[in-house]
């Protein structure tokens, strides 16, 4: 919102009448206006350069209805903040500081010209910063303080950003970027989010005085100066105005941000200012009656603005002309003309807006406008959302910090000789006190960023055949206390968690998709996802499911599109969405015209209308020529809308992240369509809904944190970490209702006949004379320096699967996984070598699993896992937190089974510490207790293994099937070591530990529960870069029971 610097003295001097003048006699930037010296002559007498009268270049008459004007401007958008019902269209308050700004500031700059036949762009400049920049100064930094203390840590991280753009003057191109509905912000917005009007009109200035600068250079030598000055300045003036309108008017209709904010659809305003300082004085004789009515008509387009717009009023468009023409005939009918001391008498607008209160609103209006916003924010980031008479209030009480600022900070430097005797004392002053609150701003920024964690993405782009997809959310007790440990992704990280799918969720002026297909993009067979946002935060699970088949996938996906037929506005644009309308016209004929899907998967907020009756009527126009395709369609029914910002409240409450549960109700409301497809309403139509997981049970309440998954990654949208973990849940569902075919197992790695993927004659399918079948076997041949047989091998990255279901692998070890040949190599001498390394004080190491996960015995017999392992030859301090480990995991866990360790797990051999022992474990049952005594399980205790460290031994794993005898046994070359019967357990957790594949995996850790339980924390003496190396793995099935 700007302001020209700078009002005039607190009341009419009385010495001198006001002499007849130009528009630009207005007040001007100066300190102290003083009474003009009569028209036509200087203060020596003798007559004004140029060849015409006029008032010297920073000296005129003070306007008192300007000011007045202002109390008006920055009333409107007071009562427009504080939520007053009768001022929804307060917000054009801004639009008359902008008339008001290019009405004086430009006649200041033409008077000059004219005057002294030049514009001195140092002092122009230099006044503004001296006036302007101090105050606020001021407030960004106690923004900047306040700020760090009332507010989340998430917001605070983004208020940093907000000042340093509020301070440097591109505050609104920032919240362009960040897509901001100015008219419709509450104040879980920026409490910097009004400074955008100060950034336009720097901007604006910036290129407008050098503008006029170099016009005056051509025009300033004419014989009759002034008319050539503002000749040249109109013709200028004009056109740039009207390109400006123009541009406005497009971008209102494609983009309420960028509109609104954006400079270049502001600068007809200034313009029209700026024309009327322009005027001749000829063209303000006119009758004093037409004077009054013009006065007053401007005022009454004001007031019905004010009263009558509201956040729905595309703005700003034709609409922002009544409020900009209001104030232009308020400022037009109180120019006095030649020879009248004032132009409108008794009974014009003018003679009201001079009044004393008027006046003295106006002197504040800069402060006040400065520090009611961000005490409005601040108040509700404290005590929540607060009514429009408690938002009166705190607006009223805004007026102290605005008087303090101004009797204590504005005025003394205004009128400092000191400081505004040479320019560049003005520009350091300005310049110096901006400074202090970006300092502050970056400080606090800096350590919240240090509280919120990372803040990249979580990296789950793509999802191969097979991929680790994570467990799936577990179904908790309502209630039930969270797991300890941080919440993923991080606040920070879900803000921009969204699906890896780039630019195929398009914007909302965008009226076709691209050609947006993933995965096996050559298949003939796809799958489509078609939809809203909602339909775009389900791609990585859809995604999964059809890489999995070996299908494409195609996407569809707009946003704020609702797929059924409905005509609705978008707040984006602040019109009719005719954009969505064209959209899905588009999407329906290309599906209608393409190859026939496979699936189509579809999904939709259900809020686009409370009118039932209208939405079944918009499916129904959208399900009909979808179901005339033929191919199976499901409708993923709408998650819940927490209706609040999920990631910045858990950044307030990271030690207790359910207290960011929000209202079931409001949440999930009916779902309409679900509801008719259950009816058989939609034949060739299904539903499936993962809101079970989402809202467990049917408290009042549904979580934000599920078993430490962040859900949301802002008001209404899932993060894709979350879509991830719930991927093998959703694609079991949607598989069910479409009736599709399981995956190919060669899709999860594996090759029929018990070939390994890569076809290599390590996997016979007969059995051997031994009676063995091999399924498996990896001699780790190759180059040294090469990676393992990705044929054959997954790497695990990170510090968890896709989507953190268990951040640091499950167990508090502490390097990161790589895929490096730093960590996971061929040897070249047949061997595999896995090699924990530190650098920076930073671990990683190595982690694979076998792409198979089918690994099982037939009915009756055996599956034997066996390596061949040389522990890492480290041994005493140099050892600790070193967790070499061979070991299985249940398929159903790949597959996203919630629930560890009841589906299995089997460690073939572990040793920890460089100790000259090994383990071998069972997990299963629950935790904690159960018949496998979780989460010790049941082990073998540490067995002595003299030379482990110094040679390869093998070790093996049978488990055996046969009936009536079924164990697992372990093996150390050869000999058998350990061994656990079903019989230790009942009947039902023996089944669900060994009955389904298991996958291999092998690695190095360093540190976790199991070291440490031994007693060994890795620290400064550990010593990197010993190597586990791994000579041969072979798994083998035998039918009947082998003992």
């Amino acid at each position: 919102m700007p302001f020209p610097v700078a009002p005039g003295p607190r009341r009419l001097r009385k010495a001198a009448a006001p002499p007849p003048g130009p528009p630009e006699s207005a007040a001007p930037e100066s300190a102290a206006p003083e009474s003009a010296a009569p028209a036509g002559r200087s203060r020596s007498g003798g007559p004004r350069p140029g060849g015409e009268s006029g008032p010297s270049p920073h000296r005129s008459v003070f306007r008192p209805d300007i000011e007045g004007l202002r109390a008006v401007a920055v009333l409107a958008v007071l009562a427009f903040h504080a939520g007053i019902p009768a001022a929804t269209g307060g917000f054009v308050g801004v639009d008359i500081f902008f008339v008001i700004s290019g009405y004086l500031i430009t006649g200041l700059l033409v008077r000059e010209a004219i005057t002294t036949g030049r514009i001195r762009l140092g002092d122009f400049f230099s006044r503004r910063a001296r006036r302007l920049l101090p105050s606020a100064a001021v407030v960004l930094a106690v923004v900047a303080v306040a700020g760090a203390w009332l507010t989340v840590p998430l917001r605070r991280a983004d208020l940093e950003h907000d000042v340093v753009a509020a301070a440097l003057s591109f505050a609104n191109w920032r919240f362009v970027g960040q897509q901001t509905d100015y008219l419709a912000a509450g104040h879980a917005q920026s409490p910097l989010l009004h400074f955008w009007s100060l950034a336009v009109e720097e901007q604006f200035y910036l290129a407008w005085g050098p503008l006029l600068a170099v016009i005056v250079l051509f025009a300033a030598g004419a014989v009759r100066r002034g008319r050539a000055v503002r000749a040249a300045v109109a013709l200028v003036a004009a056109p740039v105005a009207l390109a400006s309108f123009a541009l406005a008017l497009y971008w209102t209709d494609r983009s309420v941000s960028l509109a609104y904010l954006g400079t270049p659809s502001r600068v007809w305003q200034f313009g029209v200012g700026a024309l009327l300082a322009l005027l001749p004085w000829h063209l303000m004789r006119g009758p004093r009656p037409l004077r009054l009515v013009c006065g007053w008509s401007g005022a009454a387009a004001i007031a019905w603005c004010v009263l009558a717009y509201d956040a729905s009023t595309p703005y700003p468009g034709c609409a922002a002309l009544v409020p900009t023409l209001g104030a232009a005939a308020v400022i037009l009918a109180a120019i006095p003309g030649r020879g009248e001391r004032n132009a409108q008498g008794a009974y014009g607008v003018g003679r009201l807006l001079a009044g004393r209160a008027p006046r003295a609103i106006g002197r504040l209006s800069y402060n006040l406008y400065l520090w009611h916003w961000p005490v409005l924010v601040l108040a509700e980031a404290r005590f929540g959302t607060l009514g429009w008479p408690a938002k009166t209030a705190l607006t009223l009480a805004a007026v102290l910090p605005a008087l303090a600022t101004l009797r204590w900070i504005e005025q003394p430097l205004r009128r400092s000789r000191t400081v505004s005797e040479l320019p560049r004392r003005g520009l350091s002053v300005g310049i110096s006190a901006i400074v202090l609150p970006i300092v502050l701003a970056l400080v606090a920024g800096t350590t919240t960023l240090n509280l919120l964690g990372p803040a990249a993405p979580v990296d789950v782009k793509g999802l191969p055949p097979g991929a680790a997809t994570g467990p799936a959310l577990l179904a908790r007790t309502p209630g039930a206390a969270l797991p300890a440990g941080p919440v993923v992704p991080a606040p920070l990280q879900a803000r921009k968690d969204f699906p890896p799918d780039g630019p195929c969720e398009v914007a909302p002026a965008v009226t076709s998709s691209p050609a947006c297909l993933f995965g096996a993009v050559d298949s003939p067979d796809r799958i489509v996802l078609l939809g809203d946002s909602h339909a775009g935060q389900w791609f990585s699970p859809v995604l999964a499911l059809a890489a999995r088949r070996g299908w494409a996938l195609q996407e569809l996906v707009k946003q704020g599109c609702p797929l059924p037929q409905l005509a609705v506005h978008n707040p984006q644009l602040g019109r009719g969405y005719r954009e969505c309308d064209t959209w899905r016209a588009d999407a329906l004929e290309r599906l209608r015209q393409g190859p026939k899907p496979r699936l189509i998967v579809i999904a939709s907020l259900n809020r686009y209308t409370a009118d039932p009756g209208r939405l079944a009527a918009g499916w129904e126009k959208t399900l009909k020529p979808l179901r005339a395709l033929g191919a199976p369609i499901v409708y993923i029914e709408d998650t819940p809308v927490p209706g609040t910002d999920i990631p910045a409240c858990v950044s307030g409450s990271p030690d207790s992240p359910e207290d960011c549960a929000f209202d079931r109700a409001d949440a999930r409301q009916p779902d309409p369509l679900a509801r008719r497809i259950a009816a058989g309403a939609l034949p060739g139509v299904r539903s499936v809904s993962v809101n079970p997981v989402l809202c467990p049970g049917d408290g009042p309440t549904c979580p934000a944190v599920v078993d430490r998954i962040l859900l949301y990654r802002d008001d209404a949208h899932l993060t894709n970490a979350a879509a991830v973990v719930l991927a093998p849940r959703l694609e079991r569902l949607l598989t069910e209702a479409a009736g599709l075919p399981a995956p190919d197992t060669a899709g999860t790695g594996g090759a029929p006949g018990g070939r390994d993927a890569d076809g290599s004659d390590g996997a016979g399918a007969t059995p051997g004379a031994d009676g063995w079948t091999r399924l498996l076997r990896d001699d780790f041949d190759g180059p040294a320096g090469r990676p393992p047989s990705a044929a054959r091998w997954i790497h695990d990255v990170g510090t968890c699967y896709p989507g953190c279901p268990a951040p640091q692998w499950g167990t508090g070890e502490i390097e990161t996984m790589t895929d490096s040949t730093e960590n996971v190599r061929l040897d070249g001498e047949g061997a595999l070598e896995i090699v924990p390394t530190r650098k920076n004080g930073r671990w990683s190491s190595g982690r694979i699993e076998t792409r198979r996960s089918d690994f099982a015995p037939p009915p009756g017999g055996v599956l034997r896992i066996e390596a061949s392992i040389a522990l890492p030859d480290v041994t005493g301090a140099k050892a600790a937190g070193y967790w070499p480990a061979f070991w299985t995991l249940g398929a159903p866990l790949r597959d996203g089974y919630t629930g560890w360790p009841g589906v299995g797990e089997i460690d073939v051999m572990e040793s920890v510490n460089g100790r000259d022992t090994v383990f071998g474990s069972m997990h299963c049952g629950v935790l904690d207790g159960g018949p496998c005594r979780e989460p010790v399980g049941l082990t073998s205790g540490p067995q002595p293994c003299a030379g482990c460290r110094t040679g390869f031994h093998t070790y093996a794993v049978e488990v055996d099937r046969a009936p009536g005898a079924e164990e697992v046994r372990w093996y150390r070359d050869g000999r058998l070591s350990h061994r656990v019967s079903a019989d230790r357990m009942d009947r039902a957790t023996w089944l669900r530990a060994v009955d389904h594949g298991l996958f291999l995996i092998l690695n190095v850790a360093i540190g976790g529960g199991l070291p440490q339980a031994d007693g060994g924390t890795p620290g400064p003496a550990t010593e990197p870069g010993h190597a586990m190396r791994v000579d041969h793995v072979t798994v083998s099935t035998r039918e009947g029971a082998a003992r």
